[in-house]
C-alpha cells in the first residue's frame, strides 16, 4: 500500500464529555494517529444512551489536543445541510489545521428514525460532499443536486477564515457507496464489524470506483471499524469487544437488514444466527447482549482483542488485507487503562 498504517480509536458520542475529553487527552499523550467520533441516533437512546454532536465535540478535542487527528467518523447528510456542515467544519479546521478529517454516511439507523427508509443514500452523500468541498474552497459556487442544492459566493480576500478544504471520507457498507468513495473521496470508512474479508471486497470496490475516475485506489485511505478490547488476560481483554460486538449484531438485525448481508456474509454469520443477540439487547439491554455473543460468533467477528500479542495479530491481518487505517472500537472496563496498553505494547510494533 502507498499509505502508511495508521491506528486510532473510534469514539462513541453517547459518553459524558468529560470523559470524551479525557480519553482524547490520553490518545493525543500516547502517540495515537486519530480519534473517529461516531455520533449516536435515536436507537441508542431507546438503549439508555445519549448522543453528543460530533461537530461540536470535535472543536472541544481541538482545544485540548496538540497531535490527534480528528474525525467526524461519521455524520448523516440527513441531519445537517451541507452548507451548515461547511460552517461547522471550518471551526474545527481553523482550529486544528491539517489534522482535521470529515466523513459523511447516511447511517441506516437515522434514515429508519425518520422515516427515510426507502431513500438510496448515494445521491444525498454525493451531494453533500461536492457542496462541502465547494464552499470550503472558497470559490463562488453554484450547485443543483437531485438532493441538495446550493449557491454561495465567493469568499473575499478580507475574510478571516482558513482557505481550501479538508479530506473528505465517504462511509459505505453497500458496493455502490463504496465504488463512490473511489470516483470522489479522500478515503472510505468501513462499518462495525469490519472483517478482513470485508476490507478486501471493500478494497476490490474502491478500485474500481477509483480506476472509472482515473485515480490511484492506493491512494485513497480506507479506515475501518473493528471492535477491539485488550488486557493482559485474554478472556478480560476480549470481553469489551464482545460487549461492543453484541450492541452492533443487534443494530444489524434490526434496523440495517439487507444492506448489512455481504458484511455478515464475510463473517461467516447469517441473520438467524445473530438474532438471538437482538432479541436479548431488546428485553435485557448491552450486557444481555453481550452475554449471547458466543465465543464462536465473537472469533467471526474478527475483533482487535485478547492480549497485546493477539491485538499485534490482529492488527497485521488486517493490515495485509488492505486496510491503511485502524479505527478501534475500543470498549469494556478501565479504557484509559487500555489506552495505555495499546500504546505501550501494541502501537510500537507498527511504529517502529
Amino acid at each position: 500500500m502507498t499509505l502508511p498504517l495508521r491506528i486510532g480509536v473510534m469514539q462513541l458520542t453517547m459518553e459524558p464529555l468529560e470523559e470524551i475529553l479525557a480519553h482524547a487527552r490520553q490518545l493525543d499523550r500516547h502517540g495515537f494517529d486519530t480519534i473517529w467520533l461516531a455520533e449516536a441516533y435515536p436507537w441508542w437512546r431507546k438503549h439508555q444512551m445519549e448522543a453528543r454532536s460530533s461537530t461540536v465535540l470535535s472543536a472541544l478535542i481541538a482545544r485540548e489536543t496538540e497531535q490527534l487527528t480528528i474525525g467526524w467518523g461519521i455524520i448523516s447528510p440527513f441531519t445537517r445541510h451541507p452548507i451548515q456542515v461547511a460552517m461547522d467544519a471550518r471551526v474545527t479546521q481553523e482550529l486544528a489545521p491539517d489534522r482535521f478529517r470529515l466523513g459523511f454516511g447516511a447511517s441506516r439507523i437515522f434514515m429508519k428514525e425518520i422515516g427515510a427508509d426507502d431513500v438510496k443514500p448515494l445521491n444525498p452523500t454525493r451531494d453533500a460532499v461536492r457542496i462541502v468541498r465547494g464552499v470550503l474552497e472558497g470559490r463562488d459556487f453554484n450547485y443543483e443536486g437531485k438532493a441538495f442544492s446550493a449557491t454561495v459566493p465567493a469568499m473575499s480576500d478580507e475574510a478571516q477564515a482558513p482557505r481550501g478544504t479538508v479530506p473528505i471520507y465517504v462511509a459505505g457498507t453497500g458496493p455502490r457507496m463504496q465504488r463512490y468513495a473511489g470516483e470522489e473521496g479522500d478515503g472510505l470508512l468501513t462499518p462495525s464489524i469490519t472483517t478482513p474479508g470485508f476490507v478486501r471486497y471493500a478494497r476490490e470496490n474502491l478500485r474500481e470506483g477509483a480506476d472509472s475516475a482515473g485515480r490511484n485506489h492506493e491512494e485513497i485511505d480506507l479506515g475501518c471499524t473493528i471492535v477491539a478490547s485488550i488486557d493482559e488476560d485474554r478472556d478480560t481483554g476480549r470481553q469489551g469487544a464482545r460487549e461492543i460486538a453484541g450492541m452492533y449484531l443487534a443494530n444489524k438485525v434490526q434496523n440495517i437488514q439487507a444492506s448489512a448481508d455481504v458484511l455478515l456474509e464475510e463473517a461467516g454469520l447469517s441473520q438467524d444466527e445473530i438474532r438471538p443477540i437482538a432479541e436479548a439487547m431488546e428485553s435485557g439491554g448491552r450486557l444481555a447482549a453481550a452475554r449471547a455473543v458466543s465465543d464462536s460468533i465473537l472469533n467471526k467477528t474478527r475483533p482487535i482483542a485478547g492480549t497485546p500479542s493477539d491485538c499485534i495479530q490482529a492488527i497485521e491481518e488486517y493490515r495485509d488485507s488492505g486496510c491503511t487505517h485502524i479505527m478501534l472500537e475500543l470498549w469494556g472496563e478501565q479504557r484509559d487503562r487500555q489506552i495505555e496498553l495499546f500504546a505501550e505494547k501494541v502501537l510500537p510494533h507498527f511504529k517502529s
